[in-house]
């Protein structure tokens, strides 16, 4: 094994936080956006190594738009031009991450110009990549990991019966947001938490997978449930009382998955936390601030803090219905009167509500109950708040929440339309599905 450095302490690790304080005027907003790739023949997912396979694409984009390969162990597994990258997640999955920024707009068209460039390459291998929750007919079986050495870890360590189905087949879309002190980051944390499962419904797109209906508006939120209950779900309860420090212990408690030293991933399978890990050590190793980094990325909380705010809990959605996610968040968390509008909503909901929603919102997404409502009463509601929001700031970003108001105003879920049409017009004919989320 590596000798490490000196002994790590909470302080150091409290600086990982304490400097993404900004000035509120600094604020910026980010995604990341990931897509399923399917061929455009037979709806089967597309392989990295394959002739014509996603290798081949990242290669062939990094010539002709000049960007950076990125590695592991000399594997393409990601590109990179300045602070913008398309990387792979376990499955192949597509995902695009800019450069934060001001507007919604330029955001937009930075994912634009990315979409442009790379769709004629797209036509060239026949590949779709798809706007849409979990994989629409190739499973997990059937899906290779792509050869990122921590994917191979994380398939084996990963034990809830849906981790599978977490790595290889669903898609997401993350939004991030700033904070300017350690209350406004824990205001906007404990407010992201309880949003979470509201977001979820209201943004519901993964009801058919495997060519059949599943029975859930969100199957890819169900697979979350599914994964690791050690280290998903909710940092903490939600409570009142919240600090970064008590983040840091959320995941200071739980299992180590591995640890890196110099190029060589070490297994630790689970039998220490990074707290045992920290005041003991293991196998004559001491904990380093890049150990606990490690450990705070192999931990998949509902919201996460880093020195930023990862908001981490919507289906992929198309068109500009994903950036009506980033319009709802920057609407409310970007206007202390709006956040406040938004806790006085939720106030009368504890702890177990949100936990209850967290477990029912896959199935039911925006008709799920909330005490004697349903969540399309709420969803309204944040929409009238970030939409105020928005039209105080007078950037005309209000207008990306006109999307998802043809959604919740109707009572319905991008999960719900698609219902319909399975059973309605498109007679369970996969290619109409396809078709409908290549948009």
């Amino acid at each position: 094994m590596y000798q490490t450095k000196e002994k790590l302490d909470k302080a150091e690790i409290m600086k990982l936080y304490t400097k993404g304080f900004k000035p509120q005027n600094d604020f910026k907003i980010g995604m990341e956006y990931e897509r399923l790739p399917i061929t455009t023949k037979t709806y089967t997912h597309v392989d990295y190594y394959k002739d014509g396979g996603i290798r081949d694409l990242l290669t062939l984009y990094a010539k002709e738009e000049t960007w950076d390969y990125i590695t592991d162990n000399r594997e393409i597994i990601g590109l990179q031009k300045g602070h913008d990258t398309i990387t792979l997640e376990p499955g192949c999955q597509i995902e695009i991450s800019t450069k934060p920024e001001k507007t919604i707009f330029e955001l937009k068209k930075k994912i634009d110009n990315i979409n442009s460039a790379m769709k004629p390459l797209l036509d060239y291998f026949g590949i779709s990549l798809l706007n849409y929750g979990v994989s629409p007919y190739s499973t997990h079986k059937s899906i290779n990991l792509i050869p990122k050495r921590r994917y191979k870890i994380m398939a084996r360590y990963l034990w809830g019966i849906l981790s599978d189905v977490m790595m290889r087949e669903t898609a997401g879309i993350q939004c991030c947001i700033d904070f300017s002190s350690e209350e406004d980051a824990m205001r906007k944390f404990k407010l992201g938490n309880k949003l979470s499962p509201f977001i979820t419904a209201m943004f519901a797109n993964s009801p058919i997978r495997g060519g059949v209906d599943t029975g859930y508006k969100s199957f890819r939120a169900l697979s979350w449930l599914n994964t690791d209950n050690d280290r998903c779900g909710f940092a903490g309860k939600i409570s009142e009382e919240f600090s970064f420090e008590d983040y840091i212990d959320c995941v200071m408690k739980t299992p180590m998955i591995f640890i890196q030293r110099g190029n060589l991933p070490f297994e630790i399978n689970g039998d220490i936390t990074f707290e045992q890990y920290l005041y003991n050590n293991w196998m004559g190793e001491e904990a380093t601030i890049e150990d606990y980094e490690l450990q705070a990325n192999l931990y998949f909380p509902e919201v996460r803090m880093r020195n930023f705010i990862e908001l981490r809990n919507a289906d992929c959605v198309g068109e500009n219905l994903k950036y009506s996610l980033l319009a709802i968040y920057k609407g409310i968390m970007y206007s202390d009167f709006a956040m406040s509008e938004c806790e006085e909503l939720l106030k009368h909901l504890q702890y177990k509500d949100f936990s209850e929603l967290r477990y029912e919102v896959p199935k039911l997404g925006i008709n799920t109950k909330v005490k004697n409502a349903i969540i399309t009463d709420y969803a309204k509601e944040i929409i009238n708040i970030a939409e105020k929001s928005l039209q105080k700031m007078r950037t005309g970003e209000d207008i990306f929440l006109e999307n998802i108001k043809e959604y919740t105003f109707a009572g319905l879920s991008p999960a719900d339309v698609i219902l319909q049409n399975w059973y309605g017009i498109w007679n369970k004919d996969l290619s109409k599905l396809i078709n409908y989320i290549s948009k």
